[in-house]
């Protein structure tokens, strides 16, 4: 009885207009804005709640863009950039400020132009975009799995899914907005169904690897340094001994790999040459604002202050934080405990070398589980920039990670997500 009556409340209602599949940015941006203009909208999640990545974004917190100006802004969008464009024209980074701020969500830049809303709570900006949604009239279903995008011809004519009771359904509309993430943080929901759909559908997927991932190194002093943050370090990244991008920032360490916002960015160009089988080596500069022969002085001053019954740990406490005193010792091959009078001339260039160019072979990256996003993707060619609409199946669009976009860390990959998720959302044609 109870199937009949669900059966004879679709045939009565109806159709939807536009059906979006996740409801992470992308989707709850593009799900409201075609919503606000009048669309009959339903929302699909497989998660028991909606944001599940944005909530835990920003390590709590949320970067929901980045500030500056729009060419510097572009110019961290690491592929397609031409592509992103015309949806970062029509909603680019202060569209999505005065978005939140009118949602009711204060907002403040911080250090690199990054935007946090100001109580530090990534819910905030998830709640914020699902009022959006509510607001404006959209039906989400929660733990609601889509099995299949139904096509006829050559057009969008609906959707199959399984509700959370488990029963399959059938839901027939014209259009669909395909915004279901990457693969990265799959916990989150994002486990790629949103590749597999595209490419059923005729679509080209773009080899998927982590990105924004951590770094594992084989450097014998790791294990020491889990915990470690160094700020104001120049890094460069090698591959096959070649410098081919440089950093400056902070890098951390943890069981995870070399971390931070430094080595996160590196980490796109390393993935690719480790896929590649390349050797690849990240150098540390400790000591950036200083050159060598600086840098020499600075150590004879210093041992001029101190008493040459002092440790060679007392000199290095000088130089370095505190938790990079032992495994510097250690790679130094210097004892710790050993007297500044003792040291020589050798060793202390040695240690002006080290604290120079501090060297780290990579030999892996984190996986999926711990990347901020995911490289890779649906083939931008393949998709109308105008309007994100599918050039292969008519009424298909698609926003956000599902798109082979991806960006340094710092507010411009979920600005991807708004940019993308609001153009798709008008369903321009």
């Amino acid at each position: 009885m109870e199937e009949l009556n669900q059966t004879q409340e679709i045939l009565e209602r109806e159709p939807y207009d536009v059906i979006v599949i996740g409801a992470g940015a992308a989707g709850m941006m593009a799900a409201g804005t075609a919503a606000k203009a009048g669309k009959r909208v339903l929302l699909l999640e497989k998660m028991e709640k909606s944001g599940r990545k944005v909530r835990i974004s920003g390590k709590g917190r949320c970067n929901v863009t980045n500030a500056r100006p729009a060419e510097e802004f572009l110019n961290h969008v690491r592929v397609n950039r031409e592509f992103l464009t015309q949806a970062f024209s029509e909603f680019n980074n202060r569209a999505t400020i005065r978005f939140f701020e009118r949602q009711g969500v204060k907002l403040d830049i911080e250090r690199g132009e990054r935007v946090f809303p100001r109580s530090g709570k990534a819910w905030d900006i998830a709640n914020a975009l699902l009022e959006y949604c509510v607001d404006n009239g959209v039906k989400i279903l929660y733990e609601t799995r889509v099995t299949e995008i139904l096509t006829l011809g050559g057009r969008i004519y609906g959707v199959r899914y399984r509700n959370k009771r488990g029963f399959e359904r059938k839901e027939e509309c014209r259009k669909v907005i395909l915004t279901t993430g990457g693969v990265s943080y799959p916990a989150t929901g994002s486990t790629g169904d949103g590749y597999n759909f595209a490419a059923d559908l005729g679509h080209t997927i773009e080899p998927l690897r982590p990105s924004l991932t951590p770094l594992k190194t084989t450097h014998p002093q790791m294990k020491y340094l889990h915990g470690l943050l160094l700020r104001n370090v120049q890094a460069t990244l090698f591959v096959d001994g070649e410098p081919v991008c440089e950093e400056f920032g902070e890098i951390g360490f943890s069981e995870r790999g070399i971390e931070g916002a430094v080595a996160l960015r590196m980490s796109r160009d390393a993935v690719d040459a480790l896929i590649d089988g390349k050797s690849v080596k990240l150098t540390l500069d400790l000591k950036s604002a200083l050159d060598e022969e600086t840098l020499r002085a600075r150590i004879a001053r210093e041992r001029a202050e101190m008493a040459p019954t002092e440790f060679f740990s007392e000199l290095l406490r000088r130089l370095v934080p505190k938790p990079l005193v032992f495994p510097l010792s250690r790679e130094l091959d210097i004892h710790s405990k050993q007297y500044l009078s003792k040291l020589t001339d050798e060793e202390v260039t040695r240690l002006i070398k080290t604290l120079k160019k501090l060297t780290f072979p990579i030999s892996d990256y984190a996986p999926f589980e711990y990347a901020v996003t995911t490289a890779g993707g649906v083939r931008c060619s393949e998709v109308n920039p105008y309007t994100m609409e599918s050039l292969l199946v008519k009424g298909l669009y698609m926003a956000g990670e599902v798109l082979d976009l991806d960006a340094n860390t710092g507010g411009y990959n979920l600005q991807i997500a708004f940019s993308t998720g609001r153009l798709a959302g008008l369903l321009k044609e």
